[in-house]
């Protein structure tokens, strides 16, 4: 009778975040080696379609790295990155568009499996615009975003459907190019004006010590974060994705930003509806 009873009060517990979110929306990037877990994938969208139920406009922007660089290694091609950017050639600009499809639908297809209702969005949708991006060596065809087709996705939203996004955009002379998945889940949670953009990872959230698994900082201001970044406490891998919350947070259109362990069962729930929440949430301020 205890667990019936503890159940309960944890239902009431989320019952003012569940009002404070519904109609609200929601960006979650989804990508790396978390994505290829089906056990912690199949934890990950339950949460996502219940989100779903409970009225929040949720969009997913997956990622797809490993994918593509084991399809470029199977094709005895090499992947070459530039601070974090993949060099984009055509042949690897083939096999990016073709693994990141294979990934939106196997994504829609499992979301549609736990009975919720979805609408993916491929590179040649134009959801995404962009223009070539410029760096100090030629990246290829690798993209900076200028747009978001912000009424195709509220279109979608208002009607309940979870948004599935690939990390491609397209140019004025229609030629796709790859995007980084963190930008472009940054990008669009701030031409949606989200409430929350939420990075999914396989580490806890900003820690003081990565070895110490009760140093999680569970909430930082963007002072804090750069203060961090320059002590070295937030270091690594770390750093881009604490810059893209930040970078959304500055943009003015987003309102929270999270950074998710996707390996403990349902933690975007936990993160949302609990008063403790088991992520770091970045705020303005």
């Amino acid at each position: 009778m205890e667990n019936i009873i503890k159940k309960a009060s944890i239902l009431i517990e989320a019952i003012p975040y569940i009002q404070a979110f519904r109609r609200k929306i929601f960006v979650i990037k989804y990508g790396g080696s978390i994505l290829d877990d089906p056990k912690i994938r199949h934890n990950v969208l339950q949460d996502i379609v219940f989100l779903s139920y409970v009225g929040i406009r949720t969009i997913i922007v997956h990622g797809g790295g490993p994918h593509i660089s084991a399809r470029l290694k199977e094709q005895g091609l090499k992947s070459e990155f530039i601070n974090g950017i993949r060099v984009t050639d055509k042949p690897t600009l083939k096999i990016v568009g073709e693994e990141l499809d294979k990934l939106n639908t196997m994504i829609v297809e499992e979301i549609k499996a736990l009975k919720g209702d979805v609408s993916g969005f491929k590179g040649e949708e134009n959801i995404i615009f962009v223009k070539k991006k410029k760096a100090d060596k030629d990246l290829g065809y690798v993209g900076t975003i200028t747009s978001v087709n912000k009424d195709t996705l509220q279109e979608h939203l208002s009607k309940g459907q979870i948004t599935v996004v690939s990390p491609m955009g397209v140019s004025v002379e229609k030629q796709p190019h790859n995007v980084n998945a963190d930008e472009v889940a940054s990008a669009i949670a701030n031409s949606m004006k989200a409430e929350k953009l939420v990075l999914l990872t396989n580490v806890p959230g900003v820690m003081r010590d990565p070895k110490d698994p009760e140093s999680l900082i569970s909430t930082l201001t963007v002072e804090q974060v750069g203060q961090l970044i320059k002590s070295e406490v937030i270091c690594g891998g770390m750093i881009p994705k604490v810059n893209s919350c930040v970078d959304a947070l500055k943009g003015g259109g987003v309102q929270k930003t999270h950074i998710v362990d996707a390996r403990l069962a349902h933690a975007l729930l936990l993160e949302f509806f609990t008063d403790q929440g088991v992520g770091t949430q970045i705020l303005k301020k």
